[in-house]
């Protein structure tokens, strides 16, 4: 597998004037901004449709999703739209007031021998002002995770807080035959199988470094946990016991992995070394423990136990101390997962004969459900900013991997077809 490699220099953003009011957007539905997205234009050399294109794309499912911004209508662009204007001084922005736009995206590019260069800028209309540039320089397949990475810093400028859009999503699918662990870019472009197991393969968990991976795998047999090292595919057994070794998760520290095993002969949690050696053992009960999540200060983990007859969501301390149970509503709850922030858990329950997604405090009030409609919906998985979550759904037939914001709203699917997807997990930045 080939990674990208590429150099990224900043640029000097222009500062504002102190009495200019700074944009500010926190989150979707409460404010958007009007947003012109130009066309990156050839610097120097040929015109290259392909990669303005292809730039195009990514930069408008990458704003589009965030519902932070209104668009204005490319036809209604004036003549600047053709100037390259990499800096204040050649934009004209008395044209993008006319059109009543807050911000304007603008770029080039050129090819020099092998070597890729984009330029991006993010331009404020109202005071007149780059508010953000960036130089990326790489090869031609880099061109999408440099616009994913320009992307991420257009939000911090905007919002305090970078975008997520340069990080991977991992998934299973069975369009090989089996379920194997595959990896995709947040957009659903260039995914790539990353086991051949020739079995089953299930649950994915990223290191805090984004560059491991924590997967069950029948491979021998057993439902055992492996560790895999994506840039040198090397993969290694992690629980090989009696019995299960499912649902590993990492600690946020990376330093310890929940996981349930029954080699005490019942489903229980425990905490394991990243060798594999066996710590502290969570739970004690006859239910069946499963689904662990960590708390982002690492103190706690929410689980899913059948120890109340229906299968519930339960918090247990790290430290020790009897678990409290957190979801007092509907007959099955499952898979949850703690948000960035520690504010919310997201979780799937079934209701009639479908599950659908919910979010809740840690402290039990505030549940909120997410998605609505035919299809059930499950897996939970966060993004690093906790803007969004990633999940799986057959609503569209089969099993796909689908993205929303964090409120339930934008929701597009992003894996392709050829194969049933399950079981999302999301990296930290790449």
């Amino acid at each position: 597998m080939r990674y990208l490699l590429f150099a990224l220099l900043t640029l000097c953003a222009v500062s504002a004037p102190a009495v200019a009011a700074p944009i500010e957007i926190r989150a979707p539905g409460q404010q958007t901004i009007s947003l012109a997205l130009t066309s990156f234009l050839p610097q120097g050399g040929p015109v290259a449709a392909d990669i303005a294109r292809e730039i195009n794309e990514v930069l408008t499912f990458d704003l589009e999703l965030t519902g932070l911004f209104s668009f204005v209508d490319p036809a209604a662009f004036l003549s600047d739209a053709q100037r390259l204007g990499l800096n204040s001084a050649e934009v004209d922005f008395n044209q993008w007031q006319l059109l009543g736009s807050e911000v304007v995206i603008k770029g080039a590019y050129r090819m020099e021998g092998g070597q890729l260069i984009l330029e991006a800028r993010l331009f404020d209309v109202v005071n007149r002002r780059m508010l953000t540039g960036r130089r990326f320089v790489g090869t031609r397949q880099d061109l999408r995770r440099m616009t994913h990475r320009f992307v991420d810093q257009v939000l911090k400028d905007l919002t305090g807080k970078a975008g997520p859009f340069d990080s991977r999503i991992a998934y299973i699918s069975n369009a090989s035959g089996h379920k194997e662990l595959y990896l995709m870019e947040v957009d659903g472009h260039n995914a790539v199988r990353l086991t051949n197991h020739r079995g089953i393969v299930l649950n994915p968990d990223f290191a805090p470094g984004g560059r491991e991976l924590l997967f069950t795998s029948y491979k021998a047999g057993n439902p055992d946990l492996y560790r895999k090292d994506i840039a040198s595919g090397r993969e290694v057994p992690l629980s090989a016991r009696p019995g299960l070794n499912i649902s590993g998760r990492y600690s946020p520290d990376g330093r310890q992995v929940a996981a349930t095993l029954s080699h005490v002969g019942n489903p229980e949690l425990f905490l394991l070394g990243t060798d594999g050696s066996l710590g502290r053992r969570l739970t004690d009960h006859w239910g069946i423990d499963v689904d662990a999540s960590w708390s982002p200060k690492g103190d706690q983990i929410a689980f899913v136990s059948d120890r109340l007859g229906n299968p519930h969501i339960f918090i247990v301390g790290v430290g020790g101390g009897a678990p409290r149970r957190l979801t007092l509503n509907g007959r099955y709850n499952a898979t949850p997962a703690w948000s960035p922030d520690g504010d919310r858990i997201a979780f799937s329950r079934m209701e009639g004969s479908q599950f659908d997604i919910y979010t809740i405090k840690p402290d039990g009030s505030d549940e909120r459900r997410l998605t609505f409609g035919p299809g059930t919906k499950e897996h939970p998985r966060w993004s690093p900013d906790g803007r969004f979550l990633v999940y799986s759904s057959d609503q569209g037939g089969s099993n796909a991997i689908y993205i929303m914001r964090a409120d339930g709203t934008g929701n597009r699917r992003i894996s392709a077809g050829g194969g049933s997807c399950q079981h999302p997990a999301w990296s930290g930045p790449w």
